[in-house]
């Protein structure tokens, strides 16, 4: 069963919308530090969709925290045109400022909640099968 592109669109423009928010407004705790780079990874599942909407879940969420955590591991490299490119705000918010291990974790929590989230939405659609 194919995604609907607007449902895909819809959600990644929220994903990014709370993921700017999220650094504007910052959740208490550890929320505060890991909320936005979990909707990250949530952005990236929801642009594959959009790519790739007939893709199986499971395939978009392993997409999504590899290239997050591809994201993360380039923040180890020190090139000057990358590091120019990172002091951009728009550089910073795609590509990260500074590695950090825990980072990895919150990538793996986005793509989870990403994938159930899709598979509540597809159960939740009339007349259609839950796909995994």
């Amino acid at each position: 069963m194919k995604r609907p592109r607007p449902r895909s669109f819809a959600c990644l423009a929220a994903t990014i919308a709370l993921g700017l928010l999220s650094r504007r407004y910052p959740l208490p705790g550890l929320l505060a530090e890991y909320t936005g780079d979990a909707l990250y990874t949530v952005a990236v599942f929801q642009a594959a969709a959009l790519a790739w909407p007939a893709a199986a879940a499971w395939r978009l969420a392993g997409l999504a925290a590899a290239f997050s955590t591809a994201i993360e591991l380039s923040q180890l490299l020190s090139w000057g045109w990358l590091a120019d490119l990172r002091a951009t705000r728009i550089g910073a918010l795609l590509l990260g400022q500074g590695f950090q291990w825990e980072d990895l974790l919150a990538y793996a929590v986005g793509a989870a909640a990403a994938w159930g989230i899709d598979g509540l939405f597809r159960a939740l659609a009339p007349g259609r099968r839950s796909a995994r």
